[in-house]
């Protein structure tokens, strides 16, 4: 990101270097932010692009948190492990102020000193909602889902800063995992819009698909993150499979919508349903196609065509098939 790295002061004065031998393979500090003195990485994970969800608000329901800030871009996950007798209250300040040094608007932030099941910002409850919907791999060994007959205290501070022509996202979270082992995760987000008009398809290349297969998948049918309405762009894939329908007038198919495994499972359900239906709506009011030719149904997570764990794999899974009848 142009020229970002230069304006977030770094906690330390103190090289990440001297850490170096205990980080996992590959890993470093993000140039936007260093560690807190002491820690050492377990996890990382670097993507050029991926979508991530901001709480600002405090949990509403049985894991449910109805204020969120959705944002895009290049992502960097960097999850790190203190063992002495650092404070969590010492690492939250420390960030913040860091933060609020370097210009950056605190978009959400709160303390929790104590072991907690919190459900306002930062709070323990609230920290497992968060990232259900932000979620890590299973496999991953971060423990925020996680504590100890001793854990304590929990953390959070989400700040944005705008800078140099670009805008960045600084996620820090953290708990007290037991008396003597603190554990946080930083979570970079650089902002960037996907390059998603990359394949182009066409009638006969639908059908041929079908005819072929029984089914096609398309990546043209664009909706914003976590909504149901289709997007202006998505009128060329639109506008292809009306032609395809006008063409073979015999054909009827079943419009099913997919989804990554990110977030709820019965929540990827529902939006790969209403996704469908949305299309179909599209295709019947604007197009002329009768609503009986077509039904519209969705699966979520439930037919993956690559992995979860990149968000490479998460775009190939995000799709919809057209399945002839």
């Amino acid at each position: 990101m142009k020229n970002l790295s230069a304006f977030l002061l770094t906690i330390i004065l103190l090289s990440p270097l001297s850490f170096a031998q205990s980080d996992i393979e590959g890993s470093k500090d993000h140039p936007l932010i260093t560690r807190y003195p002491g820690s050492h990485i377990l996890y990382y994970d670097e993507q050029d692009y991926s979508t991530y969800s901001i709480a600002t608000g405090p949990v509403t329901g049985y894991k449910m948190i109805s204020e969120w800030l959705d944002v895009e871009g290049k992502f960097t996950r960097i999850y790190y492990e203190l063992e002495d007798n650092t404070t969590i209250t010492q690492i939250y300040v420390n960030y913040q102020k860091a933060m609020e040094k370097a210009g950056f608007q605190i978009l959400a932030k709160g303390l929790f000193k104590d072991r907690n099941v919190g459900k306002e910002v930062g709070g323990g409850s609230w920290l497992g909602t968060f990232y259900d919907k932000n979620a890590y791999p299973t496999n991953s060994n971060i423990l925020m889902h996680a504590g100890s007959a001793t854990s304590g205290g929990t953390c959070f501070i989400a700040g944005k800063v705008v800078k140099g022509g670009g805008t960045a996202y600084v996620v820090v979270a953290g708990k007290e995992y037991s008396d003597k082992k603190k554990i946080y995760m930083i979570d970079i987000i650089e902002e960037t819009k996907m390059e998603d008009d990359l394949i182009k398809i066409n009638a006969d290349e639908m059908l041929k698909g079908i005819k072929a297969e029984g089914k096609i998948t398309l990546y043209g049918i664009f909706f914003d993150f976590d909504k149901a309405d289709v997007k202006p762009e998505s009128e060329p894939t639109l506008k292809e499979i009306a032609n395809l329908l006008k063409k073979d007038t015999k054909l009827n198919l079943y419009v099913v919508g997919h989804t990554d495994n990110k977030g709820k499972f019965e929540y990827n359900i529902d939006l790969s349903k209403r996704r469908a239906q949305a299309i179909v709506k599209e295709l019947t009011t604007k197009y002329g196609i009768s609503s009986n030719r077509l039904t519209p149904d969705g699966v979520g997570p439930l037919a993956s065509v690559s992995t979860n764990e990149t968000e490479d794999g998460r775009k190939l899974n995000r799709r919809v098939e057209l399945v002839a009848k």
